[in-house]
């Protein structure tokens, strides 16, 4: 580190960086301490110079979206918690593609594409969270996932450094990428859409929402789906099997309508979602033989082992 870092990072501090932020008012699932440092970052430059500076200095960084499948810990971030402002959510679409910024939610870059006929994104449109978070982990659901679409990210290495990460490149599985390996932020991508009719797919947009609340706890703060699907199974069912449904850690609940969700009932903290999270493993476990693993992203790493 040199005396100019150290220098621009007070620059920062005083005037763009937030202190001692709650993160509970930006998760879904409404729990997290403070972070010691939050910027709402305005525009790419700002979060290049932010990240290579805090990279140098030593200075733990976590990248935000809509918070949507994040559990952080009671005591908060030590480090630079970095959220894509509202610059961050533009869209254009040419042809058969789209272009969108990472800090756009994925309903709105859903509805983008069916207002111009564009057909691929119905499945994410009731997916909360952003299109950059949904990329970062591949999200899916009624059998489509973001990898269908994508044809290029443009991303950020852990320096600070632009780079583009083509579909081919971004190793991409279930809930998995090569920007989750390599620590890349994604700043926006590229989407390849196929032609469509407006009305169908507001259409099948609506039937995927009703059939959502009709069967997920939506009413309740969650982070979705808290576990991953293991091969041939589905998490929900074999914690259902366990005879789960219902089972309460503090304010932390395995949801009654659908036991795949971990809810907050009010008041809850990220406590009791790990305390929860590691005795529905357990009795899963004996029940069925099956460890199951979080799909939710435990910050600290740490915290969830």
């Amino acid at each position: 580190m040199t005396r100019d870092d150290r220098a621009a990072w007070q620059v920062l501090c005083q005037d763009r960086f937030q202190a001692g932020v709650p993160l509970s008012r930006y998760t879904a699932i409404r729990t997290g301490g403070p972070a010691k440092w939050l910027l709402d970052a305005r525009d790419e430059s700002e979060i290049a110079s932010a990240l290579g500076l805090a990279r140098r200095l030593g200075i733990p960084t976590l990248m935000m979206g809509c918070g949507s499948n994040l559990l952080i810990s009671d005591h908060g971030f030590d480090g630079l918690v970095v959220r894509l402002g509202p610059g961050f959510n533009r869209m254009t679409a040419a042809g058969l593609c789209v272009r969108a910024q990472a800090g756009a939610t994925l309903k709105a870059v859903a509805c983008f594409a069916a207002d111009r006929n564009l057909s691929g994104l119905s499945f994410a449109a009731g997916i909360p969270g952003s299109l950059g978070g949904a990329c970062y982990m591949n999200a899916g659901a009624f059998g489509g996932e973001m990898a269908q679409t994508i044809t290029f990210l443009d991303c950020l290495d852990p320096e600070g450094r632009r780079l583009t990460v083509t579909v081919g490149q971004a190793a991409f599985g279930y809930r998995h990428s090569r920007m989750m390996e390599e620590g890349l932020i994604v700043l926006g991508a590229e989407l390849r859409l196929q032609p469509g009719h407006k009305e169908e797919l507001y259409r099948q947009m609506r039937e995927y929402q009703a059939c959502r609340l009709e069967k997920q706890p939506l009413t309740y703060p969650s982070a979705g789906s808290f576990f991953k699907r293991p091969a041939g199974l589905f998490a929900g069912k074999l914690i259902e099997e366990a005879g789960l449904k219902g089972l309460t850690v503090g304010k932390a609940q395995v949801s009654g309508k659908h036991a795949g969700f971990l809810i907050n009932l009010g008041g809850a903290t990220t406590a009791d979602f790990l305390a929860l999270k590691s005795e529905v493993q357990r009795r899963v476990m004996a029940a069925s033989g099956v460890m199951l693993e979080p799909e939710v992203r435990i910050i600290p790493e740490e915290a969830g082992k």
